[in-house]
């Protein structure tokens, strides 16, 4: 995933001293948090929690038990905090009953892969959904050939793997393929969870991976810090511009780039993204903080979600692939953030 490239970034810097601001006694002594979603943000989320509790005194618990259960999570009232990839769709904002989404972290779902003595790779988002669709089930079919011509492909069936929990990986993963392939659009949708026609299942990043890095002639969408942990081979994927690339940390900035205003509520796009954007990776994706607006921990979770986003919760990130947010959507995260209540 040139690593030397991806370690070379450097991290921009961002406001931190809004991190303490409006907060109550109490709050500030509030003594632990507790959260629970997406496994995508679970490794960055080990630093935070780590270093936050050190400069804070205030010890934050985290699930990784993929996106939609933290979802539910939040919305039971049974965790402080959710964290999602994917935004809230119309029925869980009501259903979260007054929660705001807050993107405080930027990285990317890449396609991993295992095909014995098979390296760079290149894939398009048509050739992903037919396979994911059971249309193209060998490695060496023509289409795939095509644009690999310099690759001995072998005559070998391909196992395609998918999230079988609720997963903002897979929303991701399907907007994608929704934005490039419209039978997939209309067959098989875009949600954080969908009914795969071919393929094997696997719980969390770790399972993915874990079917991936066992299995000659697999194929996965897994989150980028999962793929550079494990060591496994990354598929270059084509973007808009028609140029394939990795999902490494200027690449992941490039697609990001894309963004020029948010939204009202939070959701960003920024899945296969204008060709002007020419080095885009095009699975890009933003997480979510997804927090009660008024809740008894209100203070001490804005302390906590404005130390994810400031430079400190920032710095962990690029080791992990996580490239930091834009000045335009830091801007939007710290104004949520403002309307957190103790309640």
């Amino acid at each position: 995933m040139n690593r030397s490239r991806l370690l070379g970034v450097t991290v921009a810097a961002l406001v931190t001293t809004s991190a303490s601001a409006g907060l109550t006694a109490n709050a500030m002594a509030a003594g632990s948090l507790t959260g629970a979603g997406s496994t995508l943000v679970a490794p960055l989320m080990t630093s935070w929690t780590q270093d936050f509790a050190n400069k804070h005194d205030i010890n934050v618990t985290y699930g990784a038990v993929g996106s939609g259960a933290g979802i539910a999570q939040v919305t039971a009232r049974t965790v402080d905090f959710g964290a999602s990839d994917a935004p809230l769709n119309p029925s869980q904002a009501a259903a979260c009953n007054g929660c705001v989404q807050i993107p405080w972290a930027l990285t990317a779902t890449g396609i991993a892969y295992r095909l014995n003595g098979v390296r760079n790779l290149r894939l398009t988002g048509k050739i992903i959904s037919r396979i994911y669709q059971g249309a193209i089930t060998k490695w060496n079919d023509k289409s795939i050939k095509k644009i690999n011509p310099k690759l001995k492909l072998p005559n070998l069936t391909i196992t395609p793997v998918y999230r079988s929990d609720g997963s903002g990986d897979t929303y991701a993963f399907t907007d994608f393929l929704s934005r490039v392939d419209a039978g997939w659009k209309s067959r098989i949708g875009n949600a954080t969870a969908v009914s795969f026609p071919k393929g094997v299942g696997g719980k969390g990043n770790d399972g993915v991976t874990a079917v991936v890095s066992s299995t000659n002639g697999s194929i996965g969408y897994i989150s980028a810090s999962y793929i550079i942990a494990h060591h496994l081979n990354t598929a270059l994927l084509q973007n808009r511009a028609g140029k394939f690339e990795y999902p490494n940390l200027a690449n992941i900035k490039a697609a990001a780039a894309a963004v020029k205003s948010v939204p009202a509520n939070n959701e960003l796009h920024i899945v296969d993204p204008p060709a002007k954007y020419k080095t885009a990776y095009p699975l890009s994706t933003f997480t979510y903080a997804i927090v009660p607006k008024v809740s008894k921990q209100a203070g001490a979770v804005r302390l906590f979600v404005l130390y994810a986003m400031s430079g400190a919760g920032q710095s962990f990130g690029p080791a992990l692939d996580f490239s930091p947010i834009p000045g335009v959507v830091y801007k939007a995260a710290v104004a949520a953030t403002s309307q957190l209540q103790q309640g």
